[in-house]
């Protein structure tokens, strides 16, 4: 919502990865280049350093496919970026683990439902504030 926002007033993608490279955070959330932008007292942090301040929480209750599985995802956001976690690429990223996204399904317990649900409450750790 925020980025499209930012595009219809004229600051695409484009503009906010110049930005980001122009901060030397190339490896660390838009959020977190626009909050530096803003509040030059909060440096950004790599994507990487967001993941392993939230690692002991995001892993708490899971059971090992589960995981494994959100290990996958958050590599796959410190390769790529952000996008990664739009719910939009459950399936692919379901599918790149496991043969298929059934599979996939399957391997993390049959409920689609509660495959979304993880997918998307381990993120909220993820932008905790200390």
């Amino acid at each position: 919502m925020l980025f499209k926002k930012l595009d219809t007033a004229g600051y695409g993608i484009e503009k906010l990865n110049a930005l980001r490279k122009l901060v030397d955070a190339e490896n660390s959330d838009l959020f977190d280049v626009l909050e530096y932008v803003f509040n030059s007292e909060i440096k950004p942090i790599s994507r990487t350093e967001r993941v392993a301040a939230a690692e002991g929480a995001i892993f708490t209750l899971m059971n090992h496919k589960q995981k494994e599985f959100i290990e996958f995802v958050l590599s796959k956001y410190i390769e790529i970026g952000v996008g990664e976690l739009d719910q939009t690429k459950l399936p692919t990223l379901l599918s790149s683990m496991f043969q298929s996204q059934a599979d996939g399904i399957e391997e993390l317990g049959g409920d689609p439902l509660k495959i979304r649900n993880l997918f998307i409450e381990f993120q909220q750790y993820l932008y905790k504030t200390a």
